[in-house]
């Protein structure tokens, strides 16, 4: 009896045995396919960061009265703002002005067209919302002039606006990821008006400058030497003391080249519009909006850091994360800052504004908005925008008046 039941025992205990390699195996197969899927989601997020990508668009046309010369949009967090604006379209006209909110329901905005659309006029649905407003400098009516600045990629076109009168300061304006220099036309009328001359520039891979061997953005840790040649020719045309103003990751750059340029010694202060101020911050807040596991980020961040990662992204060489961030590096800033942002900017969060903020409360200067989203905190509350902007040049003597 006892040699049957020992038979039948041997005989289980090697059936569950030969279970366990089995089951270890589907289990190592198991993670294995969910390692490659949460690298290859992960490599997808890196080279959206690095890559440069035309514009998106972001709402949709409803409808469109050439008689009354409005139009009426899906409502979105951004078409729902008040201000003035600017509309990417498709058809008859490839931009238009937008003025204030005139109607609207649960799902649309209705607003007052403020550039002339004829009774004809033929518009495709698929638009993008823009604060850029102004989109070529011809539309400020102040005297410009078009000049290339030579950098280590070739020549990047910018626009110069002289001051009414010979003026030392001079304001470089530089713009954010996937735009173009139009972008900070808006800024120029301010600075002008003070008596500074307006340097409105390009930098490599933007669409207007020359690419980079690799094409792709290095998030400031490269461009920001674009910047250091505006400043040089700033500086050969009579500069002596020198604003940067970055909007978005034009502020990244603003920041590495008053952290690394050789011609620091004549930067006066630096304005920074909605700034990416830290970009890890920036992929976490991204991560969380498309509920992201924070795995899935923190490759990504592996990968746009990392030797490995550069093979695998054709971006050249791997980005320096940690020289990029602002807050970290916040005891190397020696100059004095404006930061305007907004608390629901919903692309680049203020959470590393503010820790410049308190890090530096000497030299940082934080202007807060709310509701004023990203980079359109002049479409939102120009008043507010140009008098904060106004009394700090001011108060650093960087005016005549």
């Amino acid at each position: 009896m006892n040699g049957p039941r020992r038979a039948a025992g041997l005989r289980a205990t090697q059936r569950r045995a030969t279970g366990i390699p089995l089951a270890l195996s589907v289990l190592t197969v198991a993670l294995a396919a969910s390692s490659a899927a949460l690298t290859a989601v992960s490599l997808r997020v890196a080279r959206t960061v690095v890559r440069p990508a035309g514009r998106v668009p972001d709402t949709r046309i409803v409808g469109l009265d050439a008689a009354a010369q409005t139009i009426t949009l899906a409502r979105t967090p951004d078409t729902a703002l008040p201000g003035r604006y600017g509309l990417f379209t498709v058809g008859s006209v490839d931009y238009l002005r937008l003025g204030s909110i005139v109607g609207g329901d649960d799902d649309t905005v209705t607003r007052k067209l403020l550039t002339h659309v004829a009774a004809d006029g033929d518009l495709a649905p698929e638009a993008a919302f823009s604060g850029w407003y102004y989109d070529r400098p011809d539309d400020l009516h102040r005297p410009f002039r078009t000049v290339e600045i030579e950098t280590g990629v070739g020549p990047c076109p910018a626009w110069e606006f002289p001051a009414a009168a010979d003026t030392d300061v001079w304001a470089i304006q530089v713009h954010g990821r996937g735009t173009t220099k139009a972008e900070a036309l808006r800024a120029v009328p301010v600075f002008h008006d003070l008596g500074i001359t307006s340097l409105v520039v390009s930098y490599r891979n933007d669409g207007e400058a020359p690419r980079s061997p690799s094409g792709t953005y290095a998030l400031g840790a490269t461009e920001w030497r674009d910047v250091d040649a505006a400043i040089g020719y700033a500086r050969r045309h009579g500069a002596r003391r020198i604003i940067l103003m970055g909007w978005s990751m034009g502020g990244a750059l603003a920041l590495q080249a008053a952290f690394e340029s050789p011609h620091a010694d004549v930067i006066a202060g630096l304005v920074l519009e909605s700034p990416v101020v830290d970009w890890r911050t920036v992929l976490r807040f991204h991560g969380r909006l498309m509920r992201l596991p924070a795995p899935v980020i923190a490759v990504a961040q592996s990968a746009i850091a990392s030797n490995w990662g550069a093979t695998v992204l054709r971006s050249g060489e791997p980005i320096p994360l940690d020289r990029l961030d602002g807050v970290a590096r916040a005891r190397e800033l020696r100059h004095p800052i404006l930061v305007l942002h907004s608390d629901d900017d919903g692309f680049v969060p203020s959470d590393a504004s503010h820790a410049l903020a308190a890090a530096r409360p000497d030299l940082v200067t934080m202007e807060t908005f709310q509701v004023a989203r990203h980079t359109k905190l002049w479409n939102y509350d120009e008043t507010r925008w140009v008098t904060a902007i106004t009394d700090w040049v001011r108060a650093r003597g960087l005016t005549r008046g």
